[in-house]
């Protein structure tokens, strides 16, 4: 099949808003929050799964190769072709919400439903995801969220979306739709299980959408928690903080629980103030609260805690407490009071995880900094016992090149958390004026924020000593055998297994993509 018969076939099956191929929206697609891959064929946009399987079945008699695509807010290349004459598929249409189960406590959606969707549409019924979003979960999606491990609000505690997914629908290269967990089993009529025999559905999560298309997601739910409570806390120097932070997880108290570096905390702080959003920020700590005198006294706190409370040089440390009871949470506020202060830590005011929990998912303009700047996260997990060693050698290579960040004005900032009760994880941030992206210029378009930022002019210069040491980091993860939840085509994965591991992964590969098809180069693969 010609590509021009294959696209008059997509365009039969998708109509008319479904298959984009002028080059302003293929360029768009070819590329991320990190840089431009080679120029897709064709995007296109499925609006269910039906569509999604004739879609993948014409472009599997053309041969091309198939990159998947969520919200599009990633920066590790996971969906960016480098030799291009790929087709992009870009599943945000496919948004609907199939089924919520109160009786066995399950969701049920297609990928391109966001975290928010899901977030609004279970609190009416007092329910929730156990891991229930990400920072950026206005637009990132569940699908792409599965693929390259979504982490954040609720994860000190239930860990990551991977944890809370039960079943899956896949489409496979050639269009096939594989069905995990219990749904795999012919007779079942709910999705309620994955562990019935070996966990197929684990094989499609991280997997930087290498092995196939989610099209469809089961999760479990839990009740909303009835208490919700903050604290801070302020560490000299970042290894106290660590330390913290790794006993406050070893201890299940938290369901986030993050520390923020001075620099980190100067820059969440240092937006110009918004009158009309710091009010609808104090507004919604407010209404959170259970009662109206305590909300407004928390409003009250939060407003004179204000945005210049932080010492100079002070790794701040946030949780996130809730629970079944006010007795339940007091008891976990009190325990992680006194690891606090057996480290060393000072307590501060609460006002950055309680802003952060009544505006839990950013504005999509944050895709950029407050100075119209470019921002570009890497990422390592590793067990607890592990986190000093890691963070100390990222720390030196940091500052042998601090002189020259500072000349090119970079900033380096961190942001630590922890996974559960078992695994810490270190984030770097570089921020750096730059000029913008597509990825950038069409989620500002998107959100109507354009005339609020000014593009930079171009820092090639910049760019290069930010990606130079990147690399370097990425280097030193992998000697320290940390993961990383956003592999795509950044982290290695392949070249560091074990044989016998890379050879089950190149098998399983084998089976579900024979001719290398779905998203090739992904997982190094």
């Amino acid at each position: 099949m010609t590509h021009s018969d294959m696209l008059r076939e997509l365009a039969l099956v998708l109509g008319p808003d479904g298959l984009l191929t002028d080059e302003a929206e293929r360029r768009l697609h070819s590329g991320d929050l990190f840089g431009q891959g080679g120029l897709c064929v064709a995007v296109v946009r499925p609006a269910d799964p039906d569509q999604l399987v004739a879609a993948v079945k014409v472009i599997a008699q053309a041969g091309l190769a198939i990159t998947p695509r969520g919200g599009g807010l990633t920066y590790v290349s996971g969906y960016t072709h480098g030799a291009g004459g790929h087709v992009a598929v870009d599943l945000r249409r496919m948004n609907r919400i199939v089924e919520i189960s109160p009786t066995n406590m399950t969701i049920t959606v297609e990928a391109g439903v966001t975290w928010q969707q899901i977030y609004e549409a279970l609190k009416p019924l007092g329910l929730r995801l156990p891991f229930f979003g990400t920072f950026s979960g206005r637009g990132a999606t569940v699908g792409g969220g599965l693929s390259n491990g979504a982490l954040f609000l609720g994860t000190a505690r239930h860990g990551t979306a991977a944890e809370a997914v039960v079943g899956l629908e896949v489409v496979l290269a050639n269009g096939d739709v594989l069905h995990t967990g219990q749904r795999g089993v012919a007779l079942a009529p709910d999705p309620f299980f994955r562990t019935f025999g070996p966990d197929t559905t684990a094989m499609f999560t991280h997997d930087a959408g290498a092995f196939g298309i989610k099209s469809r997601a089961t999760l479990r739910l839990i009740r909303a928690p009835e208490v919700t409570d903050f604290l801070s806390f302020g560490f000299a120097t970042q290894a106290e903080a660590i330390e913290a932070i790794c006993e406050i997880g070893r201890n299940d108290l938290a369901e986030d629980a993050y520390v923020m570096d001075a620099d980190k905390t100067r820059l969440a702080l240092s937006s110009p103030s918004d009158l009309a959003s710091d009010i609808k920020t104090l507004a919604k700590v407010v209404r959170q609260e259970k009662g109206l005198l305590r909300g407004l006294k928390a409003g009250a706190q939060l407003a004179m805690a204000g945005r210049d409370f932080i010492e100079a040089g002070c790794h701040s440390l946030h949780l996130v407490l809730a629970g079944r009871s006010r007795a339940g949470v007091d008891a976990d506020m009190a325990a992680a009071r006194d690891i606090a202060a057996r480290l060393g830590g000072k307590e501060l005011p609460n006002s950055i995880p309680k802003a952060t929990r009544a505006e839990m998912f950013s504005p999509l303009h944050m895709v950029l900094g407050p100075q119209s700047d470019r921002w570009l996260a890497l990422n390592a997990k590793v067990s607890h016992g592990q986190a000093q060693a890691l963070s100390a050698a990222v720390e030196a290579l940091i500052a042998q090149y601090q002189p020259r960040l500072d000349a090119a004005g970079v900033m380096v900032s961190r942001l630590l958390t922890v996974i559960g009760t078992h695994a810490f994880s270190y984030e770097p941030v570089f921020n750096w004026r730059d000029e913008w992206l597509p990825m950038h210029h069409a989620t500002l378009a998107m959100v109507g924020a354009t005339d609020r930022f000014s593009e930079p002019a171009p820092a090639p210069d910049t760019r290069a000593l930010v990606m130079e040491l990147r690399a370097r980091i990425i280097q030193t993860f992998a000697e320290h055998g940390a993961a990383s939840n956003q592999i795509g085509r950044t982290y290695r994965y392949a070249s560091v297994l074990r044989p016998e591991t890379l050879g089950l992964i190149r098998a399983i590969k084998a089976h579900v993509d024979p001719d290398g098809r779905m998203n090739p180069g992904a997982l190094e693969l």
